[in-house]
């Protein structure tokens, strides 16, 4: 494990603040336009469960939902959202997700197929001024915690495409991660749901606790 982050992660266990420990989890992101942003209802607690086992950070052990307007959406550094249709984001929206990010939030957006096109137009609308962009497998990412070689691991076919990782950086920070061609949840999900082999869940929750232990680290950096 990265030895900054392990400091930062001890750091963040340790430092006094009003929450209990385990209020730090995951906010999975509720939107508009038709898609289902409730998609793989077993995601995210198992993904949580193996987060509280392997790195021993008490997390909360189940998932909260936030729209982008809660007031409460600054509580959570971490963001998740999903789906297999359309996202749309009215201007207010969009204003506070920027701001959220900006203020030292992350967003993982995660296509479940079907999500690319219209989670592109809406990033363009919140950050006009920083493009999406491919991050190569030696990012920081893919080693904190887990070694990814070769970058995102692949979970089901869609299109038959390689996994990508696509991020907006922001002076510096990675404040939005896409997880596209891969499918993350569905490997986080129930084995019984996608019977997916036990070698495959076993690489998504890893890259997910990469993912989560990464954000972690930069919040309190």
């Amino acid at each position: 494990m990265n030895l900054t982050l392990l400091v930062s992660i001890t750091a963040l266990a340790v430092m006094p603040g009003p929450a209990p420990l385990d209020s730090i989890g995951i906010a999975r992101l509720q939107y508009e336009g038709g898609g289902d942003w409730y998609a793989n209802p077993s995601s995210l607690p198992n993904l949580l469960s193996a987060i509280r086992e392997r790195s021993g950070i008490s997390v909360s052990r189940s998932e909260v939902s936030v729209r982008a307007l809660d007031p409460s959406l600054s509580d959570h550094p971490y963001l998740y959202m999903t789906g297999h249709g359309n996202v749309a984001f009215t201007p207010s929206e969009r204003t506070a997700l920027r701001s959220y990010l900006l203020g030292g939030g992350f967003l993982h957006a995660d296509d479940n197929y079907g999500l690319d096109e219209s989670f592109r137009r809406e990033m363009a609308e919140i950050f006009p001024d920083a493009e999406l962009t491919e991050i190569p497998p030696d990012h920081p990412i893919f080693h904190v915690f887990y070694e990814f070689p070769d970058g995102l691991p692949k979970v089901h076919e869609h299109d038959g495409g390689a996994p990508q990782a696509f991020g907006i950086f922001y002076e510096g920070r990675l404040v939005v991660f896409y997880s596209f061609e891969s499918d993350l949840g569905d490997g986080w999900e129930d084995e019984s749901v996608h019977e997916d082999p036990p070698e495959t869940r076993e690489q998504a929750l890893r890259m997910g606790i990469n993912l989560f232990l990464y954000a972690l680290g930069q919040a309190v950096t």
